[in-house]
């Protein structure tokens, strides 16, 4: 059977006294309306000042190096046959260039396909070296420029570009001796003057 509790002695009357010294009493204000709160009466804190920091203007690039040379497109076709050393003799060369020369020979590849224009050209050369004929005029045209809007571009005047390095490629390489652009009363930049070896 439990015991009812009975009167506090005297030491558990110390202790409970001791308790209650070291508690803290809850606010119990808060919950009145009209009850001003410590936290209201104190006053809103400032936000702490922040150090002013100074950045120096700068714009992007500037400490970049400006001395770098700019990018190694390469040159267009005539500006690679007009840097060709001159192997022929130089009072001819001089002529063949303003148009004094006249071509002994002369074939139109204009309109060709590649597939079509590079066996001619072989043909038409080793035809010309078998009859000892020293300067013929190959004509190319200066090339349409068309778009296809494929993903890889289209080269302006494929034959133009493609006649010198098959005339610099085996079988002709060691027939021709100079290749030049024509003079204008030839076709200017539309043909070719090619001038060939000797027969030996």
């Amino acid at each position: 059977m439990a015991r009812r509790p009975g009167k506090l002695s005297a030491d558990d009357k110390a202790l409970w006294k001791k308790v209650t010294e070291s508690t803290q009493r809850l606010r119990t204000t808060a919950a009145r309306p009209d009850a001003r709160t410590e936290t209201s009466e104190a006053q809103p804190r400032k936000a702490p000042k922040l150090p002013e920091v100074k950045h120096p203007r700068f714009q992007i690039g500037e400490r970049a190096n400006q001395s770098r040379k700019p990018h190694d497109l390469a040159p267009s076709m005539a500006d690679r046959i007009a840097g060709q050393p001159i192997a022929m003799d130089r009072k001819a060369f001089g002529k063949m260039k303003k148009g004094r020369l006249s071509p002994e020979a002369r074939i139109d590849l204009h309109g060709m396909t590649i597939a079509q224009a590079h066996p001619v050209l072989n043909r038409f050369i080793l035809d010309a070296v078998a009859h000892d004929r020293r300067l013929v005029l190959v004509i190319t045209g200066k090339g349409k420029h068309r778009d296809d809007g494929g993903p890889i571009p289209v080269r302006h005047g494929v034959l133009r570009h493609q006649v010198p390095h098959w005339l610099n490629s085996a079988p002709l390489r060691q027939h021709v001796l100079q290749i030049s652009e024509a003079h204008l009363k030839h076709g200017g930049q539309g043909a070719y003057y090619v001038y060939l070896r000797r027969k030996r």
